[in-house]
């Protein structure tokens, strides 16, 4: 419900939003933009295996890892200033990954993206919850930037096979630097400065905590989906999940802790971040099939598939800025309730499709990514809402890290389901074959003639075997959430953020 008291944003504020979204778009561009750069990077720099895998990897990783510890650093000096800093970076970041004369320089390059990418995530929507104080605005502006999010990552790859159609492989990092430029040219002019007046001091013991809870698992989580269940990832997330208990441990006693205790007061705050997590495992399990099934089992090239993937996105566009439209007037319990429902149908129909559904795959993929985005735009008001003001960035990389929690474990558990049941389907066959369908189309390539089309297209009907049993575990498990959402959320809906109790000083307000 819109509240009549607050500041009503103008064309300044909605002006600096427009250039807020660039960040957001470039760091989510750069989980996907390599893609197709991989073949020109070994040319040139010839990377072991694993130097390859750490250059697609190391980004992701050190992304999640400071997430966090920049969104408490934000609220501490300043979100503008972070940003600022944050932007510097990247774009430095950007020029040293594009002049990459070794894989190990590579590497460097892509963790420094990662540091700088973590502190432009939580900065931007802390700042959007900052600048929007109209309910109904607010709304509205979190909405958008879900719906870039959710696209900037299909963007990333078609944007991709088009610099390297034209340029040198280290065009994908150079397109960066125009956009940071940009940013730190109109930040300073059109945002305002946010900050916790009174932040305590920094928590430095919980910087290696944090990560220490979040890189083990997300790593363990990733390697299980990548190469099945191991006992190594699996002691990698037990060893983060023990960590984390000490992280949360240290919070709950430290009176100036990295996470507040002021943010679970709020009583939408940890009902949205689940329910956001819950998005974003049925958002990324899903893409886990999708993007697999376009190439290997449709047999599209890299660039068309990409392309064919950028199609959901239209309906994904439109979704976040109805559901905020529709919550307006409906209780937004019953409107989340309902993207979960939609996206349980997108999963329903992704479970139909066979070997040859080009367009049934993209109307379920479509139809699932606008019931999720649906759902991640409005928890995520909800739970910014719920929280105070002076603890936004805390709040959004809270958000943030649930987020890639949520993907780790999404393509860990329904990519997994998925590959027991292609392996079972082709048991006897050569190991090679039974490991990935990538490796079945390599051997189906290999063999030739009628028996490497008979291999080919028993590893598709195997694959496509597993995609429906995933889809059928991702239903029931959306439906779960239709019906949890309205007990969770009910009384939140509209909840504003928490008073500090009796004997903590109230916040002395944002620093402009």
């Amino acid at each position: 419900m819109t509240n009549p008291a607050a500041h009503l944003a103008g064309r300044k504020e909605w002006t600096a939003f427009t250039v807020l979204l660039l960040p957001l778009l470039l760091v989510s561009m750069d989980v996907s933009v390599l893609y197709f750069a991989v073949p020109a990077i070994s040319r040139d720099l010839a990377p072991t295996a694993t130097e390859q895998l750490w250059i697609f990897d190391s980004y992701g990783f050190a992304l999640a890892g400071l997430l966090i510890t920049m969104g408490s650093l934000g609220d501490r000096i300043g979100r503008r200033r972070l940003l600022l800093a944050g932007a510097a970076a990247f774009g430095l970041a950007s020029v040293g990954a594009a002049y990459a004369h070794s894989a190990e320089m590579l590497i460097a390059a892509r963790v420094l993206l990662g540091i700088g990418g973590a502190t432009l995530m939580p900065s931007t929507m802390a700042l959007v919850r900052n600048m929007f104080r109209d309910d109904a605005q607010r709304s509205k502006a979190i909405g958008i930037w879900s719906a870039a999010m959710a696209g900037g990552i299909a963007l990333g790859s078609v944007l991709g096979g088009l610099l390297l159609n034209h340029f040198w492989w280290g065009s994908v990092f150079l397109v960066n630097v125009p956009a940071m430029a940009l940013l730190l040219v109109l930040v300073p002019v059109l945002v305002p400065e946010f900050k916790d007046p009174e932040p305590g001091r920094f928590d430095l013991v919980s910087v290696p905590l944090s990560a220490g809870a979040v890189l083990p698992v997300v790593y363990g989580l990733k390697e299980i989906a990548a190469e099945g269940f191991a006992a190594g990832y699996a002691a990698c997330v037990a060893a983060g999940l023990a960590v984390g208990a000490l992280f949360v441990l240290r919070q709950r006693r430290r009176e100036d802790a990295m996470i507040s205790r002021a943010l679970f007061r709020g009583r939408g705050f940890g009902a949205g971040v689940a329910l956001n997590t819950l998005a974003t495992f049925a958002m990324m399990g899903s893409a886990y099939f999708t993007t697999q099934y376009l190439q290997s089992v449709l047999g599209m090239g890299a660039l068309e598939a990409a392309l064919w993937s950028l199609a959901p996105s239209v309906a994904v566009g439109a979704a976040a800025p109805a559901a905020t439209a529709i919550s307006r007037k409906v209780n937004r319990a019953y409107v989340v309730a309902g993207g979960f429902v939609i996206a349980a149908a997108g999963f329903a129909l992704l479970g139909l499709v066979g070997t040859d559904s080009l367009w049934l795959m993209l109307t379920g993929a479509a139809v699932l990514a606008s019931g999720m985005v649906t759902v991640m735009a409005l928890v995520s008001d909800l739970a910014l809402a719920a929280a105070p003001a002076e603890k936004a960035g805390s709040a959004a990389s809270l958000l943030e890290t649930g987020q890639e929690f949520g993907g780790a474990l999404g393509m860990a558990a329904l990519g997994s389901l998925g590959t027991a049941v292609y392996r079972a389907d082709l048991d006897g066959a050569a190991p090679a074959v039974r490991e990935t369908l990538g490796g079945a189309v390599a051997a189906a390539g290999q063999l030739g003639g009628e028996s490497g089309e008979a291999l080919l297209a028993a590893a598709r009907t195997a694959f496509v075997h597993g995609m429906q049993y995933a889809a059928i575990g991702g239903t029931a498990l959306l439906l779960a959430g239709a019906v949890l959402a309205p007990a969770l959320l009910r009384r939140a809906a509209g909840t504003p953020a928490p008073r500090p109790p009796a004997g903590e000083p109230a916040p002395a307000g944002a620093a402009r």
